[in-house]
Order: structure tokens, then C-alpha cells, then sequence
């Protein structure tokens, strides 16, 4: 093939992509003009907390399969081979962790943001700190995760480059604005199937252009791209089962476990046992995604052999790579290369929407509605609502920004996973470690962070000093929304040694690392400053793992290292609807007590309500703290 010019859409494929984003508008519209029409903020950012299972699993696993992924996997797998795959292993921990440690804990907590369970086991500086160090992260992100896959489209295509970030962004604002999580959820599950479809089709049709799926396998394994279990335990080396399957754990876990936008999925479920199925269901689903993406990876490989586009310089980056390939397999079926770019595009608007309403979230529940308690619900809503529409254009700036500073798009991501770290730590420092004071939380916070920029900028700025200079830089954009800095190329330099070996540790391994920062130095300033005590703990924020693994401790220890407190007692069904909703509060001592919200159903009469009320205190008083739990052991032992 000699030297190809740009190869364009024709109009069946505009129309594909048109209908798509038709769609979503017309799903957002219909959210904001049925049910409750989005007139409370419990409508509007916790979809009445009366989703089911399904539409909720789709939306997690929707949110964070950005159009990056869909890249970056394929050009991964191509290039490197399939040892890629065993991500896979992380996703059993990375998803029940979630199902059986955050979940219960946040949910019967009923919360609406995630930052809030800050306060309620620290206090409001950690909420504070927590919740602007997640719009830092989501502000920079969102800006990346619309261009990058329209600046791709652009070079491959001359797809307009503004005219695809500006009808994605408007569309994914309106819906956002309007529709509320709700129409957030369900656009997530038509843009779901979509993803899928465009993937399958190309798939399907690459791999009969190739001649089936056997000559496919035959010729991927003959150019050595099927990959054996390496359990090189080297944490330096990118990929291996190590830094996959147990480093993975911890990306799934900043992802699945503690992230507002998906935190908030599970909450706005109709019980915790559907918040928990729906991490469930998100496992299978997230194995067919990643079989997807090496697949495809295997069908490029099948039709290019080594002499990829990019070395032949029809493209110039790996995630362009994936998209000539796709115009080049449907170049003679119109329509088709319409149905992947919208698949493509699903990803990002998934993703876009969900920061738009997760950031929405934060900014009302822990920096605004604290300092206006006596907000009427009416303004709370429309403010909710000018927040999304707010976010959406700080996400068009974004972007602008992005286009501007061209080469620092790594950077952007990099910032991604470098705060996902040290997030994760601190909601476990809080919920694994009953001793854990405010203090500790937030020295533990600053130092993972400073680990985080540390590694990161450190190992960004080694690469573009290194023998490959800064072409290096445009080569390649993550695989998975969070996975950070660029891919290490595997040439047979010398071992690092010192700090060097610090700043080439694997990108997988950024999560626990800087997770394990945060909970380390966390404990030893907690225990220097005085470790918190028993009765200031609110009860049910403390998840008891520590009182199952040091189960052979006689019972006095394990009550010194406070591991008896149990956990809250799960929300009755239908209290889900009938009770006003009911927050734990800490009041000036550390004490909880329920703070009614203002959300009531207009049809309660005062009896309903006061009875609410007793069964809440009931289930208040079922929280023991460590004394009450000891005695009650004492007393069934005699």
C-alpha cells in the first residue's frame, strides 16, 4: 500500500452518529419531562434512589469503558500481545470488595455523596479536602476524555474536530441538566449496547476479511502475540500477572469502590441487595469488554502483521491506529464505520455525563447545602441542575485547553490516576482502621498526594528525557480511563536503580502504592497524635475486617483495638420510600443523631412521620458501640 490519503465518512455515517446523539437527547428529554420531573435534589442526583439492578450495572460498567478504552485496548494488545488480558483476574477482588466492604457501609449510612462519610468518621476538613481533591481530578479529566477521541477521529477522518467536541459536549450537558441521574443511568445503557455493537461488528467482519477466527488465532500466534502467564514478580516490569492481577485490584477498587460517580450508582438503588447484585453483574460484562478489546487487537494483528499503520506513517499516534483500521475494514459497508465512531463516542458521553452529575453532586451536598441548611428544596434543585449545566461548559473549556496544550494530554491523565491513589486510601484508613484520627486522615491525604505527583511527574519527566525523546509522548493514551502515563516501550536498557527504579515502577502499580502512602502515614500521625477513641466514633462508619482477622486475639484486646463495633443494620425495603430520607449527622461530641432532610412525602400525615421517626431511633439504638457489644457478649456468655 503506498502512501493513503484521509479517509472519510459518508452520509449514512453521519446519520448513524446524528441518531446517536438524537437519542440520548431524546432519553434526557423524556427524564426531565416524566416521573417526579426532576422538582428534588433526591430526584435529580439520586434518581429517587429507586433504581433496579440491571440499568444500574450497565451504568457502572458504562462509565468508566470511556472512548480511550475502546483505543486503547486493541493498540495494546496489537502491539504487545494479549498479556493484557489478565486484567481480568483483578476484576473478582476489584468488584466484590466493593459489593461487600463500601456498599453495605455507604449505603446504610444513607448518603448522597461519597465525601460525606468523610465528616461522619473524621470531621468537615477531611469532607472538604476529600471533595476538592475529586473536582480537581473529575474538572481535568472530563476536558481530555472529549477531546482525545475527536482530535483521533479528526486526524484519521477529517471528521470536524470542533464540530464533534462542541455536539457531544452540548448533548451530554442538556441531557445531564434536564434528565438528572436518571437520565444520566439510562442513557449510559442505550450508549452500553451501542459500545457493543460497534465493537462486535467490527470484529465479525475483520476477523471474516481475515479469513475466520482460527487463521486469526493461527497468525497471532505464530507472530508471538498470545501470551503466557509471566509471573515475573518485578514491579517494574508494565505488564506481568502481578502488576495486572493484584495491581489491578486497587485501580478497580479507586474505580468501583470509592468514586463519587459510581458510588452514587449504588446508592440511588432501590435496595442495598440490588446495589449489590449490580457489581455482580458488572463482572461478567466487564470480562466481554476486555475479551472484546484483545479481540479486536487480534483481528489488527490478523490483518497488518507487523507492519502496523503507524510504522508505515499512514498514523501517528496508537489510538489512531484503531480507527484507520476501522475505516479501512469498512471502507466498501457505508454505515457501519458510523456505528463505531457512535460507539466511540457512547464511551465518552457515558463518561462526561456521569462527572457532570457526580461533580454536580459533590459541590451541592458537601461545599454548598452545609453552609445553606435552610435552602428550600425548589432552589436546591435549580441550583443542582445550574451546577450540571455549569460543569458542562467548565468541561468545553476543558477541552479548548487540552487542544492548546497538545503534548500535556498525558499529563492529564496521569493526574487521573495519580489522585485515584491516595482518595482510595483515605476511605480506607477511615473504614479499616477504628484508631485513625482527622489528623492522620489528612496528613495521610497530603502525603499520598505528594507521592502521587512525586512518581508521576518524575517518571514523565524521565521519558521525555530518555533515548526516545518526546515523540514518546504522543505514542500512546492509556488503556483504561485511570491507567496512568505512557506506555514504558520494552527496550533492554539497564535496571534503574535508586530513585530512578521508583519513577519506573509499573503505571499498574500507582494505585496501591499511593493508597498504601495514605494509610501508612495516616496511622503513625494518627497514633502520634492521639488515637481516636471509642466513643467518638459514629456508629456504623467503622467496617469490623480488623475484629475477623485478628479473631485468635482474647476479647479484651481485640475491644482495645476497638474491632467489636458492628455494623449498622441494613434499611428496611420499605423504608426506602415510605420515611423521610434520613441522614446520620455528628453533632459537636461525635454522637449521631438523624437530622430529618426536607424531602417528605406531601401525602405523610404526622403519625406516618413520627412513626418513621421511632423506627429510625430503633434502628440508631441497634448500632452498639464497642462497650454496649462487649457487655451484651458478657451477659449471653453467663
Amino acid at each position: 500500500m503506498g502512501e493513503v490519503v484521509q479517509m472519510h465518512f459518508t452520509t449514512v455515517d453521519y446519520v448513524i452518529f446524528a441518531l446517536l446523539l438524537v437519542a440520548s437527547t431524546g432519553i434526557g428529554l423524556f427524564h426531565a419531562f416524566s416521573g417526579g420531573r426532576q422538582r428534588t435534589t433526591q430526584e435529580f442526583l439520586m434518581a429517587d434512589r429507586s433504581m433496579s439492578c440491571l440499568p444500574v450495572s450497565l451504568s457502572l460498567l458504562a462509565t468508566f469503558q470511556s472512548a480511550v478504552a475502546i483505543l486503547g485496548a486493541p493498540s495494546e494488545v496489537y502491539t504487545f500481545g494479549t498479556q493484557y488480558w489478565f486484567l481480568g483476574c483483578s476484576y473478582f477482588l476489584g468488584l466484590l470488595i466493593p459489593a461487600h466492604v463500601f456498599i453495605p457501609v455507604f449505603y446504610r449510612l444513607r448518603l448522597s455523596s461519597a465525601y460525606e462519610y468523610l465528616e461522619l468518621r473524621f470531621n468537615k476538613t477531611v469532607r472538604i479536602c476529600g471533595t476538592v481533591t475529586f473536582i480537581f481530578q473529575m474538572v481535568i479529566y472530563m476536558g481530555v476524555v472529549l477531546y482525545a477521541p475527536a482530535l483521533a477521529l479528526n486526524a484519521v477522518t477529517g471528521f470536524d474536530l470542533w464540530g464533534a467536541v462542541l455536539a457531544m459536549g452540548l448533548v451530554c450537558t442538556v441531557y445531564t441538566a434536564l434528565g438528572g441521574l436518571k437520565a444520566v443511568i439510562w442513557t449510559d445503557v442505550f450508549q452500553t449496547v451501542v459500545m457493543f455493537a460497534g465493537q462486535l461488528a467490527v470484529i465479525v467482519v475483520g476477523a471474516s476479511q481475515a479469513g475466520g477466527m482460527a487463521e486469526v488465532w493461527r497468525k497471532a500466534v505464530n507472530g508471538s502475540r498470545i501470551s503466557g502467564l509471566d509471573l515475573d514478580p518485578d514491579p517494574l516490569q508494565r505488564h506481568t500477572f502481578w502488576t495486572l492481577g493484584v495491581g489491578g485490584v486497587f485501580l478497580m477498587l479507586a474505580l468501583y469502590g470509592v468514586n463519587q460517580a459510581q458510588v452514587q450508582r449504588y446508592l440511588s438503588s432501590r435496595t442495598e441487595r440490588e446495589a449489590v447484585m449490580s457489581c455482580y453483574v458488572v463482572f461478567p460484562c466487564q470480562q466481554i469488554v476486555l475479551c472484546l478489546g484483545c479481540l479486536m487487537g487480534l483481528v489488527m494483528f490478523a490483518r497488518y502483521g507487523e507492519n502496523s499503520p503507524l510504522d508505515k506513517g499512514y498514523v501517528k499516534t496508537n489510538d489512531q491506529m484503531v480507527l484507520y483500521f476501522v475505516m479501512d475494514v469498512f471502507q466498501d459497508l457505508p454505515g457501519l464505520a458510523g456505528l463505531f465512531v457512535a460507539c466511540l463516542f457512547s464511551g465518552a458521553l457515558s463518561t462526561i455525563s456521569s462527572a457532570f452529575n457526580s461533580l454536580a453532586t459533590v459541590t451541592m451536598e458537601d461545599l454548598i447545602k452545609p453552609q445553606f441548611p435552610n435552602m428550600t428544596e425548589a432552589k436546591a434543585t435549580l441550583l443542582s441542575k445550574g451546577l450540571a449545566l455549569v460543569y458542562g461548559l467548565v468541561c468545553l473549556a476543558m477541552a479548548y485547553l487540552a487542544s492548546i496544550m497538545g503534548s500535556v494530554l498525558q499529563a492529564a491523565f496521569s493526574i487521573f490516576g495519580m489522585v485515584g491513589g491516595p482518595l482510595l486510601g483515605l476511605f480506607c484508613l477511615g473504614m479499616f482502621f477504628p484508631w485513625a484520627n482527622p489528623t492522620g486522615a489528612v496528613v495521610g491525604l497530603v502525603a499520598g498526594l505528594a507521592m502521587a505527583f512525586w512518581i508521576g511527574i518524575g517518571s514523565f519527566v524521565i521519558r521525555m528525557s530518555g533515548p526516545m525523546g518526546p515523540e514518546l509522548n504522543t505514542t500512546a493514551l492509556p488503556l483504561f480511563d485511570n491507567m496512568t502515563t505512557l506506555v514504558n516501550p520494552p527496550t533492554a536498557t539497564p535496571r534503574p536503580t535508586g530513585v530512578e527504579a521508583l519513577y519506573s515502577l509499573s503505571y499498574m502499580w500507582y494505585s496501591a502504592h499511593n493508597s498504601t502512602t495514605v494509610v501508612v502515614v495516616g496511622l503513625l500521625v494518627s497514633l502520634l497524635t492521639g488515637p481516636m477513641k471509642e466513643k467518638d466514633l459514629t456508629p456504623g462508619t467503622v467496617f469490623p475486617v480488623l475484629g475477623w482477622l485478628l479473631f485468635f486475639l482474647p476479647e479484651r484486646y481485640r475491644e482495645k483495638l476497638c474491632c467489636v463495633t458492628p455494623l449498622s443494620t441494613p434499611p428496611k425495603p420499605k423504608e426506602s420510600h415510605a420515611q423521610p430520607y434520613q441522614m446520620a449527622k455528628k453533632d459537636g461530641n461525635g454522637a449521631a443523631y438523624c437530622k430529618e432532610d426536607t424531602v417528605t412525602e406531601d401525602k405523610e400525615t404526622e403519625s406516618d412521620r413520627a412513626q418513621t421517626e421511632d423506627e429510625d431511633l430503633e434502628t440508631r439504638m441497634a448500632l452498639p458501640t464497642c462497650q454496649l457489644a462487649a457487655h451484651t457478649l458478657q451477659e449471653t456468655a453467663l
